[in-house]
């Protein structure tokens, strides 16, 4: 194993394996301390005990009424809020395996996951039901629909985020919710009042557990397939690494659909028994709020949202004392940011990294000696190497390769790729390695540093985008030809997306109907910032799009503004 010399004090190199599941982690949080709060909530607030009885419920409903059996795949559809917490954790409870969906997918992209996998059954947040209706007695069967303001304070002082507090047409109206038999859509609550209980847990450490979709390089967004195992072997090992306490809340700003949120923010809080302060979405003073309310003593965030609150004009105001670690990923963060937000919190930033094949962190910065815009040194049980891409060599310190990695946490595949699931992995030295697509080095310390994308993938504030997908949703708009995505720099996200775009003989758009359109048709983040027309595309001999050429030109050009 690459062990650094700066490796943690005192901190094994290996678990005990296996740990113990992640629903077996609620079991033993709630055992232990059945009245202490488990979540936050804008000032509502819902115990260990309160919890685990919900997620009964709700495991006994999606057993008995919607027919769910071991190894069954459902749809998690939804912003944070207690509900997903309790969606997450009733799944598991059923046997069954958690498929998280971003909140901000369209119906095609939500229906590319629901197809792809093969999951029937959704819970879902009622802003986004509309979205997933079209779905309903074709691919799903059963919908569980949430309201999140169920789980708010009667009042409160903390801002609301407008998704929460936001008027929904009457979605009671439409027929499915009186029906008695598939296609079926049910109000939470009315689940939960029907008390069923489920049967025994019987979940072993290499079923599925989670399967997170990313966007490769191809198209179509994968399903990564992930144990128990595999997901509870991160939580374990992050605990451990970060050397949180019990009393250390934990700021659940990160969207829990991602990894990062999913394994760092809620399943290690659980694990730990300590208390999630849970945020919809990401307001900086409401966050600053919450921290000084709740002493929150662990905050998982992006660079993105440390520009954010580091701008608060009245920052200094508000106490943060509490705050033990501060830790994130995505995109590397900038110096002169992290020398400020270390002398705010008095606490460095460690920064991490990890994929959604390996269900967060491989990688993760010592918290005496973080450096950086560093991804850190390999954690517990795993193995990191940089090859020469093309021929697999191993290189040896300061010489930039592709970054592999061999641990637990490596999942065991693309859900139905099997070509894909060989493609990803290669075996050296005896050892099956994943091949991140990333390009880094290590330096001499043993730390490793990220240097640029092998695969063509575009980083915005962590989400990670396929261009190639970009490019086919973009194809379906009447006026375009043809598109080539790319990556601009960007001072807030890291990397935005940019197209450029040939448009049909005679056709007249602009570049602002395109961005329109877009925003219709896929998520947020991936809809281009910046839409350049031009006459052709540059191309290779063979006809293929040579859009090296193009982000190499981007490449050269200043940074977008923030």
């Amino acid at each position: 194993m690459n062990y650094s010399p700066y490796w943690p004090d005192g901190l094994a190199h290996h678990l005990s394996s296996p740990q113990p599941s992640l629903y077996e982690n609620l079991e033993t949080s709630a055992s232990r301390h059945p009245s202490k709060v488990a979540l936050h909530y804008y000032g509502g607030a819902l115990s260990y005990a309160q919890l685990r009885q919900e997620v009964e419920a709700l495991a006994g409903f999606l057993q008995r009424q919607c027919g769910v059996v071991s190894g069954d795949r459902v749809a998690l559809y939804m912003q944070n809020s207690p509900q997903y917490v309790i969606g997450y954790y009733a799944i598991l409870r059923a046997n069954a395996v958690v498929v998280p969906v971003n909140p901000m997918n369209t119906t095609a992209e939500l229906r590319h996951i629901i197809e792809d996998c093969g999951a029937r059954i959704a819970l879902l947040g009622e802003e986004v039901y509309e979205n997933a209706r079209p779905l309903l007695g074709d691919a799903i069967s059963h919908a569980i629909v949430a309201r999140y303001a169920d789980y708010l304070a009667d009042s409160t002082d903390l801002p609301l985020p407008a998704v929460v507090t936001a008027a929904v047409p009457d979605l009671d109206a439409h027929p499915e919710f009186s029906a008695t038999s598939a296609p079926r859509s049910v109000r939470w609550r009315a689940a939960l009042a029907a008390a069923e209980q489920p049967s025994p847990y019987v979940a072993s450490p290499e079923d599925l557990a989670v399967i997170p979709y990313t966007s490769g390089t191809t198209a179509a967004p994968k399903g990564c397939m992930h144990t128990n195992r595999s997901a509870a072997h991160v939580v374990a090992a992050s605990l451990q690494w970060c050397d949180l306490s019990p009393d250390s809340a934990v700021l659940c700003a990160m969207p829990l659909f991602h990894v990062t949120g999913m394994q760092q923010a809620m399943n290690a809080a659980i694990a730990l028994g300590s208390t999630m302060v849970v945020m919809t979405r990401w307001d900086s003073r409401c966050a600053a709020l919450l921290i000084e309310r709740y002493r929150v003593g662990f905050w998982i965030a992006i660079s993105t949202m440390m520009v954010d609150f580091m701008s608060l004009p009245d920052l200094e105001r508000f106490d943060l004392s509490s705050i033990e670690r501060l830790a994130g990923g995505g995109a590397a963060m900038p110096k002169a940011l992290a020398e400020r937000i270390e002398a705010r919190f008095g606490v460095p930033y460690m920064e991490g990294y990890g994929l959604s094949e390996t269900i967060s962190a491989t990688h993760i910065n010592p918290p005496q000696r973080c450096k950086l815009q560093c991804l850190g040194i390999p954690i517990q049980d795993t193995e990191s190497i940089v090859v020469d891409p093309t021929t697999l060599e191993v290189l040896g310190p300061q010489v930039t390769g592709e970054i592999l990695i061999s641990g637990p946490q490596v999942f065991k595949g693309y859900w139905g790729r099997t070509d894909a699931t060989r493609d990803a992995f290669v075996e050296i030295d005896g050892i099956r390695y994943l091949r991140t697509g990333d390009l880094g080095y290590i330096d001499e310390d043993g730390y490793f540093f990220f240097v640029d994308r092998l695969k063509r993938m575009i980083n915005v504030s962590g989400y990670k985008v396929s261009p190639a997908e970009v490019e086919t949703l973009l194809f379906g708009h009447p006026a375009i030809q043809e598109a080539c995505v790319v990556a601009v720099r960007d001072a807030r996200s890291g990397q935005a997306v940019k197209a450029f775009v040939v448009v049909r003989a005679g056709a007249d758009v602009s570049a602002q109907q395109i961005t329109e359109w877009a925003h219709e048709h896929m998520a947020s983040y991936k809809v281009p910032r910046i839409v350049e027309f031009v006459t052709a595309l540059p191309r290779t001999g063979s006809g293929k799009v040579q859009w090296r050429l193009l982000q190499e030109r981007e490449n050269a050009s200043p940074s977008l503004a923030g």
